[in-house]
């Protein structure tokens, strides 16, 4: 069973960012640490900006705003505030969020595989 390390760990109240794409939560999307919960395994429940709630959360789907930057090496747009772009085209912004220009193209494509 994955553990954390008392360095790794998120508490609640701290601000993340959504590491991978997930059922109505696209990789990218800010949010707010709700829960914590476990032992041995730590489970985070998020609160992201886009009215989604997600739990049971690992600490490898979620990511502080700073290691988000690193790993991307792009600014996090702040909650509501427009983007300049990220590389890719630019992107719309839904509830506040911005869907980057790269997902809504993968959605195109695949609604195009599948005949939609």
């Amino acid at each position: 069973m994955p553990t954390a390390t008392a360095g790794d760990e998120l508490r609640k109240g701290e601000r993340v960012v959504a590491a991978r794409d997930m059922r109505g939560v696209p990789e990218g999307t800010r949010g707010k640490v709700a829960i914590v919960n476990g032992l041995t395994w730590i489970r985070y429940w998020v609160r992201f900006d886009n009215g989604v709630s997600v739990g049971s959360l690992n600490r490898k789907d979620l990511k502080t705003p700073d290691e988000w930057e690193r790993r991307n090496d792009v600014a996090v747009p702040a909650a509501g505030a427009a983007a300049d772009g990220d590389g890719a085209g630019g992107g719309v912004t839904v509830n506040g969020v911005l869907v980057p220009q790269r997902l809504i193209e993968r959605t195109r494509a695949a609604r195009a595989r599948v005949g939609k």
